[in-house]
């Protein structure tokens, strides 16, 4: 072979060719093929079913005229292949009596080890009917092949001769088998060492060149996330070989979908290998040649569009628009953009529309009732106008309106890689030949072309998109996942009052998700969203950005005191794809890398477009579902040399320099400073006070405030049920539980009183002590936090879901057997209540702090991480903050962590007593005082970082000595810190210090000579 050993970038730059002279793989030849046709010979004369005299005919007929590879023969017994010549005789049988002339061949043989398929296959034609045996392939075999169960693949294509009368045709073969591997379980230093980790069938077939060549790709594919494609040509013949390597379960379906792709371009496959490898890498090679009679371009030209389309398909290898490329009337690229734009319509489409709009101005929002009416309308116009199924049938009903916004998006952001040197690529050619329309006209034309209003508002939510991506990975040669970076101007004031500053869509073929922020410098954590079944996720997919803004918008409330606004991402996994949280993540934070890290690599990133014209950074921490994953993403992020790196993520483990938030109790801290407050301000004594926690002795708020509290808490609820005692649940038995981080469901039963209890998510009809009778756990444990047997004192909620109690339920916490459920509420977990259900418990009397300014103690941890990870340079990093197995925690960690901890407390109770004042000053509810603070303090960062007062070096230097911590300041003074710390964080830094200051002091409604009172007593 004459090889173009490159990746699909390193084509681009014209790499040059060098020379090989094998075929990749040594030709199957079993030796002992003649005696067991003879066996097969005399089990058929046995059988019975077909005439003797006809026997040796077709046993030769199968064995020489079908073009069989000999590793069926070698892999099947006598039986299986007697069977299949009976079953192709009575094929040919029936095809006689029918006057067909096409000899149907369709054969198949499944067992534990392996397994064979052969039939009739027209070259460069995907089957849109028949027995997909690809599809089937992928789903058994290839999809789920892991290091411990792994399967390889073998597959030919032959020209049958068949009997007279019959027109030639030719099959297809594959052969499945289990892999064994030499070493099983590879070491470090064995993994990279292919005749280690390979399966042994492939090392005595594969040649010591192909050896050669898949050892360098398994080095490129452990070293990236994205998958390594290279391309040689056959010596002497128009053959290509692509090679694809890539880590095994990161795609589904992709084997049958490479085959769509290259049947697109007229190109057939001689033969193709799926090879599998026990440290966790697939490596696909497919022999591809021209169809005969093709008028398609040349595959001297088509094959560089195969390699690209393949990181396309790698990303996303099914849809639903996927018949519209198997049957040519949409390109891959056509369909991939279909996909996303329909996913982008069923979030954005503008579904309340103008008389929504009219209804909020004419009802009155202070109005409870009338307040209820406009949540349920919004709910329900959201959820019933245009469903998703609805949207995909219109979108379905016109490709070539798809064809037309395509061309209007890859037109800003496709890049011509092959350089004027070089003929155009074909995705250029194909973009030159679709008629170039303005938005107007693009307008016009969605117009024309639709049938009613609803088509209609589809197509113009495509091109709503295309408007506003920003920049892209939709064209990278290595990507994971598409990511766009949105320009959020296109939402609606009336839903998102609140203008988000950066948006990133991200779409895989195991999740889609989002990031928002509302600042430049943004900070928030990356929530993994999982779903019970489709009823489940199918409600997760409707609020999933509604959600997903929610969180950023609270975050960037809670982010006051510090340099960083409110961000927030969301990975929703699809309902098939529930066990892959750890590959949607990867893929989620690879991806959106691609659009962060500037410049370019051979091989790994291409120019993209952008329309930002300024370098964004991202910090990203943990959540739901993602904590134990911040490690790989910040280590990812140096692999990728992306400077930022050290800060890319908080949460880390204490060796990355990370603070634990769940060790050092930073989030529990700021909660529990309200509860003490609430107890200074109401003469409590807390060992009297009777709590109800939601969140368990499992979780991080839930541990540590069991751990750190002397109260008396009569239930607990978590992920696995209810733990109630009214006696007050056993201090010690709790501790336990906390320290070993353990769910209720290791509660010693014995540790109850008379009057306790437990009930488990997976129980039903469970009679409590009161005879009360509960039918359903998962009910029960959902629904506890209104239930009369939940009164208490204080209501924690340390965890839960977001909006647990709203419009819908408030009512039974107002309205308990003895009052209120709760005299008081400090809502640890992100969201738990609604606003409105907050402001009708404080309406009904009960005392609230939300969570923007009770939780926030985390935070303000990850923040001074993070600053802590911009200000020591590499080496630094490593001696201070790097916390290694076995060795003493540097001195520096120890007092850096203390002050953090102070830092929490200090602004905890700061915000607390502002509050307080505040509210006994106006009697405004603490709920809405919480906001006006968070959003005074936000306002004024801002307009600090724009006004004059930064330029003023003097007090520039003043407010940065207080803002900075002690510690950093002492280790690195002032002038190393302003020279590593990029100058829009450090702006921020001064904008928060000086805002947070000001406004716990002076509240968020000053008068016009509080600023300049507070600036000259300060500064």
């Amino acid at each position: 072979m004459t090889g173009t050993s490159m990746s699909s970038a390193d084509q681009m730059k014209g790499t040059k060719s060098h020379t090989i002279g094998d075929l990749g793989y040594n030709t199957n030849v079993y030796a002992e093929k003649n005696d067991q046709m003879v066996k097969v010979g005399e089990y058929l004369d046995k059988s019975g079913f077909i005439p003797k005299d006809l026997v040796q005919n077709e046993v030769s007929w199968f064995y020489v005229n079908l073009g069989i590879d000999d590793y069926y023969f070698a892999l099947e017994s006598v039986e299986t292949i007697a069977n299949h010549i009976m079953a192709l005789y009575g094929a040919k049988i029936l095809a006689f009596t029918r006057n067909e002339n096409v000899l149907d061949i369709n054969l198949e043989k499944e067992s534990e080890d392996s397994s064979v398929y052969i039939h009739s296959s027209q070259p460069g034609v995907s089957l849109v009917n028949g027995p997909q045996f690809e599809k089937k392939i992928d789903e058994m075999y290839l999809d789920t092949s892991a290091t411990s169960d792994a399967y390889r693949v073998e597959s030919y294509r032959s020209i049958t001769t068949v009997p007279n009368g019959m027109t030639a045709s030719q099959i297809r073969s594959y052969f499945v088998t289990k892999c064994q591997f030499n070493s099983p379980n590879p070491t470090p230093e064995q993994e990279t060492d292919i005749n280690q980790v390979a399966d042994q069938n492939f090392l005595k077939k594969a040649t010591e060149h192909t050896r050669n060549i898949y050892q360098d790709i398994i080095r490129n594919v452990l070293q990236r996330t994205g998958p390594v494609i290279e391309m040689y040509d056959v010596q002497g013949t128009r053959e290509r070989r692509l090679i694809i390597g890539y880590r095994q379960r990161s795609t589904q379906g992709f084997f049958s979908a490479m085959s769509d792709l290259y049947h697109y371009y007229d190109l057939y496959s001689s033969r193709k290998y799926v090879e599998q490898f026990s440290n966790g890498v697939t490596i696909m090679g497919l022999y591809l040649n021209p169809l005969p009679s093709t008028r398609a371009a040349p595959i001297e030209h088509t094959i560089y569009q195969v390699m690209k389309e393949t990181s396309l398909l790698y990303c996303l290898p099914r849809n639903p628009l996927q018949q519209f490329f198997i049957t040519s009337k949409l390109s891959v690229q056509e369909t991939v953009y279909g996909y996303v734009g329909w996913i982008f319509s069923q979030h954005f489409l503008n579904r309340l529309g103008k008389e929504y709009l009219s209804l909020t101005h004419i009802l009155d929002n202070a109005n409870p009732l009338h307040e209820d009416v406009l949540a349920k309308m919004k709910k329900r116009l959201r959820q019933d106008t245009f469903t998703r199924e609805y949207i995909l049938d219109i979108v379905k009903q016109y490709p070539d309106l798809i064809k037309l916004l395509y061309a209007n998006f890859a037109k800003v952001h496709y890049v011509n890689q092959r350089e004027a040197s070089l003929q155009p690529t074909i995705s250029y050619q194909r973009l030159s030949t679709v008629e170039d329309l303005t938005e107007e006209q693009l307008l016009k034309k969605i117009k024309n072309v639709t049938s009613n209003s609803h088509e209609q508002l589809v197509f113009e939510s495509f091109l709503t998109f295309n408007k506003h991506v920003l920049k892209t990975n939709f064209y990278q040669t290595t990507k994971v996942a598409l990511s766009f970076r949105m320009n959020p101007s296109f939402l609606p004031e009336i839903e998102y009052p609140t203008p988000l500053y950066g948006m990133f869509l991200v779409v895989g073929s195991e999740f889609r998700g989002f990031h928002l922020r509302f600042s430049d410098v943004a900070r928030g954590g990356i929530r993994m969203i999982r779903s019970r079944n489709r009823e489940a996720y199918s409600i997760n997919l409707r609020t999933l950005f509604d959600e997903n803004y929610a969180l950023a918008a609270t975050q960037h409330r809670k982010n006051k005191d510090i340099p960083e606004g409110g961000s927030k991402g969301t990975i929703l996994l699809d309902i098939d794809q529930q066990d892959k949280p750890l590959v949607a993540f990867e893929k989620y934070v690879d991806s959106v890398l691609d659009l962060l890290i500037d410049g370019q690599t051979i091989g790994i990133k291409d120019k993209l477009v952008d329309l930002t014209s300024k370098p964004e950074i991202l910090f990203f921490g943990p959540d739901e579902g993602t904590a134990d994953y911040m490690d790989w993403a910040s280590q990812h992020a140096r692999r990728r040399n992306a400077s930022f790196w050290k800060a890319f993520t908080t949460g880390k483990s204490q060796s990355l320099g990370g603070i634990p938030h769940d060790l050092y109790g930073m989030t529990t801290r700021s909660v529990h400073q309200y509860i003490l407050g609430i107890y200074r301000k109401f003469d409590i004594k807390e060992e009297e006070c009777t709590k109800l926690q939601t969140g368990g002795p499992d979780g991080d708020l839930g541990s540590n405030e069991i751990k750190i509290s002397k109260d008396k808490t009569i239930a607990i609820v978590d992920g696995s049920g209810v733990l109630y005692d009214s006696k007050g649940i056993d201090r010690q038995e709790l501790t336990r539980l906390a320290t070993s981080r353990l769910m209720i469901s290791n509660f010693n039963l014995e540790r109850l009183s008379a009057q306790g209890f437990r009930v488990l998510v997976d129980e039903n009809n469970v009679i409590l002590p009161n005879g009360e009778v509960v039918e359903n756990g998962l009910i029960f444990r959902n629904t506890f936090h209104t239930n009369p047997l939940a009164q208490a004192t204080l209501f924690a909620p340390m965890g839960g879901r977001p909006e647990s109690v709203g419009l819908d339920n408030v009512q039974n916490l107002i309205e308990g057997p003895n009052g209120p459920l709760f005299k008081y509420i400090v809502e640890g977990a992100n969201l738990f209540f609604t606003q409105e259900a907050r402001l009708r418990l404080e309406k009904a009397g009960v005392t609230i702090f939300k969570d923007a300014s009770a939780n926030k103690g985390g935070v303000t941890s990850s923040s001074l991480e993070v600053l802590a990870a911009l200000a020591f340079n590499d080496s630094e990093f490593a001696e201070h903050m790097s916390v290694k197995q076995d060795q003493p925690v540097p001195a520096f960690y120890k007092a850096y962590v203390k002050e953090v901890q102070d830092i929490i407390e200090r602004n905890a109770r700061l915000e607390f007593e502002a509050l307080w004042e505040e509210h006994q000053k106006t009697h405004t509810a603490i709920s809405i005082l919480s906001d006006e603070l968070s959003n005074a303090i936000v306002q004024l960062n801002e307009q600090l970082q724009t006004t004059g007062l930064w330029e003023n070096p003097v007090l520039r230097e003043t407010v940065l000595k207080r803002a900075f911590p002690k510690l950093l300041l002492d280790k690195l003074g002032l002038e190393t810190l302003l020279k590593r710390v990029p100058e829009n964080y450090v702006k921020a830094i001064f904008g928060a210090s000086v805002a947070s200051q000001f406004v716990y002091k002076y509240g968020p409604r000053p008068d016009n000579f509080a600023f300049f009172e507070f600036m000259r007593e300060n500064y």
